[in-house]
């Protein structure tokens, strides 16, 4: 297989080597290259042999010595170099069968592609792994891996993803252990289901394997309002969410007296619903969960109250608006209040938006569309500004997930629209309004 060269680097080393567009790479020092995870691992050598096809169609050499880790110029179609792997899986907590219909195409996608795991961080079954792909990922020494585990019973699991392949699959876990390759894991948990002395079964494998597992964090199944004719869930409760947090406490003690360390976590989520205090910062070490919605909290707040300790303004007159999830906002009024308590003049008045796309039981900011933005504001003196949050407008940054982009927003409330930064600092700036 060869991959098809889109476009050269001015400047680069492959310009100078006049390699071209339309050409296709076949070979690095003789390892055939058939996506991004073979060229990123042998582009790094010192001395390079590419083998090419010319869109000519005759076969040339390319002979190129450069630095380690030095890029030569060459651009592709997909940063893939081929398709996205879509997930084979019939989760029984997927949420994306859970969306409701006539939201873009892109959003009914499932992925499960190891290679986005090592671009990205996204999260895998094994599902879709072959052996062959396995022993790459330990040959190349792809790490982290980051592998959506939900149980560590092979039965279970099979049950819980519908698919025969997903008991199985678990093997490729010991074997990237055993190779040292670096794991994250998440538990999307599902009560009655795979918490309780399941939730134990599944901590002590993981720990197990430690020091190759570094982190598990136990994530609450998300439940919309769309959910006709899917299997049967109930959402976590203030009870059920204390035992899940009593399970990984007592892992955590027992495991951090025998190795010293900590890396079961609870998702946020978990202590809202439990209406328990949020951990310090200290205690999710170096936050290698924050994806997963654990420790997102302590380290807002964290970060927020040093910057504001280190703002020397004394005085502003500003009045604006924040707008946040329902799960954020006893937070995010809790730092707002703080700002206003040292900064006089300062007016920040922060607004709950209800998820009325995806339902109640969906509280996180992430999720929340420019309808369920603008319902929420309406007849609210918004000042001089509303601030959305960070995560709630898809990558490019300019579009709900109701297709509502910022600039509609703006003009329907006749009010300045921006998007607040990712961490304390950012949500500080945002309140004195960027400076």
């Amino acid at each position: 297989m060869a991959v098809k060269i889109s476009g050269i680097d001015a400047g680069s080393i492959a310009e100078k080597k006049k390699i071209q567009a339309g050409d296709e790479l076949i070979s690095i020092n003789g390892s055939e290259i058939n996506d991004v995870l073979d060229y990123r691992f042998y582009i790094n050598d010192t001395k390079l042999l590419l083998s090419l096809k010319t869109a000519a169609g005759k076969s040339k050499l390319v002979l190129i010595r450069k630095d380690e880790f030095e890029d030569i110029g060459l651009e592709f179609e997909t940063y893939l170099m081929d398709k996205q792997r879509s997930c084979k899986n019939k989760c029984i907590f997927c949420f994306i069968d859970q969306l409701p219909k006539g939201l873009r195409k892109s959003l009914y996608f499932k992925d499960d592609d190891s290679r986005l795991s090592f671009l990205f961080g996204n999260y895998i079954t094994l599902t879709n792994l072959t052996y062959s792909e396995a022993q790459r990922i330990i040959k190349m020494h792809i790490s982290p891996v980051n592998i959506s585990v939900q149980t560590m019973n092979p039965e279970l699991r099979v049950k819980m993803m519908a698919n025969p392949k997903a008991g199985e699959s678990l093997k490729y876990m010991f074997e990237f252990a055993k190779a040292g390759i670096a794991i994250n894991t998440q538990l999307v948990l599902c009560p009655g289901i795979n918490d309780g002395a399941e939730l134990e079964r599944s901590l002590n494998e993981l720990g197990s394997l430690y020091p190759a597992v570094q982190s598990i964090a136990a994530v609450p199944v998300g439940l919309s309002d769309h959910r006709q004719g899917l299997y049967p869930l109930e959402p976590y409760t203030k009870e059920t969410a204390r035992e899940v947090i009593g399970v990984i406490d007592r892992f955590n003690e027992k495991f951090k007296k025998e190795n010293g360390a900590v890396i079961a976590y609870a998702a946020d989520e978990f202590y809202i619903k439990a209406e328990l205090p949020m951990p310090d910062a200290e205690y999710y070490n170096d936050f290698p969960q924050l994806e997963n919605g654990v420790g997102m909290w302590a380290l807002l707040q964290s970060e927020f109250d040093s910057a504001l300790a280190e703002c020397e303004i004394k005085s502003l007159k500003r009045r604006a608006t924040i707008v946040t999830g329902k799960a954020a906002y006893p937070l995010i009024s809790a730092l707002a209040e703080k700002a206003m308590k040292k900064i006089a003049g300062l007016d920040i008045n922060v607004v709950a938006a209800e998820n009325k796309l995806l339902g109640s039981m969906i509280t996180v900011s992430g999720l929340l569309c420019g309808a369920d933005i603008a319902d929420a504001v309406s007849g609210v003196d918004l000042g001089e500004e509303l601030i959305i949050p960070p995560n709630c407008l898809r990558s490019e940054g300019d579009m709900f997930l109701d297709d509502m982009t910022v600039e509609e927003l703006s003009d329907r409330l006749k009010v300045k629209v921006t998007q607040n930064g990712s961490g304390g600092e950012d949500l500080l700036s945002a309140m004195l309004g960027g400076i």
